[in-house]
């Protein structure tokens, strides 16, 4: 069952997702979950584990999407529209989408609240976490330009998320796009680093951004274009550093 499946058929509710995104989640299914979210509340079953993470990021980055175009002072149907664009949402669900898009808009927890307890299920620095910060991104380009608004706003959720300022300067390289980002800053290197250290980083990062170890750990699949963008644009830097120092 695709992740819409789980949340619009209120699989859900099994799991006891709890908290704000619980919240959320209620309010699309037609059903109230009041139980809070424990940091350590996870189901056993790994399958269940895997199935409320999914949801979990589903509901998460439609919340915080709209926490941000809320932040910016601009709310339109582009945001919508940009999360359709990647996250492949069926068109017979994007009222779903939307639905919960304006339920966070209105809704009075705090964007930190949701990235709180989203944070609470993986760990510190998680890739699918900074697969999250790559679909804000995603989302804050939908208008065409990046406001500084936006840029201080997914600061802050990488923040909470555990990154550091390093890390926060890569991924926003990143999205910066791969023929204008210092390919260095994409590969978390310095230029002064060896070929041999700048291969070792670029190698760690494909490992960890693979697409179907993403999804193994809570990446719904429906999100997969963008781990695959992110997998392109690691490859585009380190050609780039490659043809430059020589590197066979």
């Amino acid at each position: 069952m695709s992740v819409w499946g789980k949340i619009i058929g209120g699989a859900a509710g099994f799991f006891a997702l709890g908290g704000p995104l619980g919240a959320l989640l209620g309010a699309l299914a037609g059903h109230a979950i009041d139980k809070q979210l424990e940091e350590e509340a996870l189901p056993a079953a790994h399958d269940d584990r895997r199935a409320t993470r999914e949801i979990a990021f589903t509901i998460a980055v439609i919340a915080l999407g709209a926490k941000m175009a809320k932040a910016d002072g601009t709310v339109s149907r582009s945001e919508v529209a940009a999360f359709k664009q990647v996250f492949k949402v069926p068109t017979d669900e994007l009222n779903n989408v939307a639905r919960v898009f304006d339920q966070a808009k209105r809704d009075v927890a705090g964007f930190d609240a949701y990235a709180r307890q989203l944070a609470n299920m993986f760990d510190e620095r998680h890739p699918v976490l900074e697969e999250l910060i790559d679909g804000l991104f995603h989302i804050a380009r939908a208008d065409g330009e990046v406001h500084d608004s936006e840029i201080a706003y997914i600061r802050e959720v990488a923040r909470i998320f555990g990154f550091t300022d390093a890390d926060f300067a890569r991924m926003r390289e990143v999205n910066v796009g791969p023929d204008h980002a210092d390919p260095y800053t994409v590969l978390g290197v310095r230029r002064e680093q060896s070929d041999d250290e700048i291969k070792a980083s670029w190698r760690r990062l494909m490992r960890e951004n693979h697409p179907d170890k993403l999804v193994a750990q809570g990446l719904p699949a429906e999100f997969v274009a963008l781990a695959n963008e992110k997998v392109a644009t690691l490859n585009a830097a380190y050609d780039r550093i490659a043809k430059e120092r020589g590197i066979k």
